[in-house]
């Protein structure tokens, strides 16, 4: 056990001898970017979040005329509850259920719909972002880019925060493939 426990020192013990001359070398460059602040600010992904809210305004109105169909419906059978026949109650009852099935299936596919299309939207802007990230690093001589919150760094000491510059050059790039 005990000579386990030593060869297990010791690996530590080379490893740290072999990495730390990485991270002590004057040239190792470390940048940060906030992806959430990139999706948000960059034209692209400001574009891509009003693409979205006119889906979800479109989504909605077609819901709400769902409602009032409901609403109109129910409305009629309270009107004529005293001078319709059962049978006749029975079809408007089995007809509002069916509207009421019809509008949560539509809620439920809409936002299936919705979480879908933000996915491959975001997939397909953070693809783009990485190749820009890539291009500023391999300019810069960056030795290594974290992106800050989601990959789980908290803290690094004195990171250089290159996310303006990846809006920029992200929108730049983006003008470009335009024209």
């Amino acid at each position: 056990m005990k000579r386990f426990l030593f060869i297990g020192i010791a690996g530590l013990f080379l490893l740290t001898l072999m990495v730390s001359p990485l991270f002590a070398a004057e040239n190792f460059k470390v940048g940060i970017v906030y992806m959430f602040k990139v999706l948000n600010e960059s034209e692209a992904g400001k574009r891509a979040k009003t693409d979205l809210e006119l889906l979800i305004k479109s989504k909605q109105s077609a819901l709400e005329e769902k409602g009032k169909a409901i609403e109109k419906l129910k409305a009629e059978m309270e009107k004529q509850a005293s001078i319709i026949s059962p049978e006749a109650r029975k079809a408007k009852e089995d007809e509002m259920e069916r509207l009421r099935r019809d509008s949560q299936r539509m809620i439920d596919d809409s936002n299936v719909e919705l979480q879908k299309r933000q996915r491959d939207i975001e997939s397909a802007i953070v693809k783009e972002i990485i190749e820009v990230v890539n291009k500023i690093a391999q300019e810069e001589k960056y030795s290594l880019i974290l992106e800050l919150g989601q990959a789980g760094v908290m803290f690094s000491d004195k990171p250089t925060d290159i996310t303006d510059k990846v809006i920029k050059k992200y929108n730049e790039s983006k003008v470009k493939s335009k024209k």
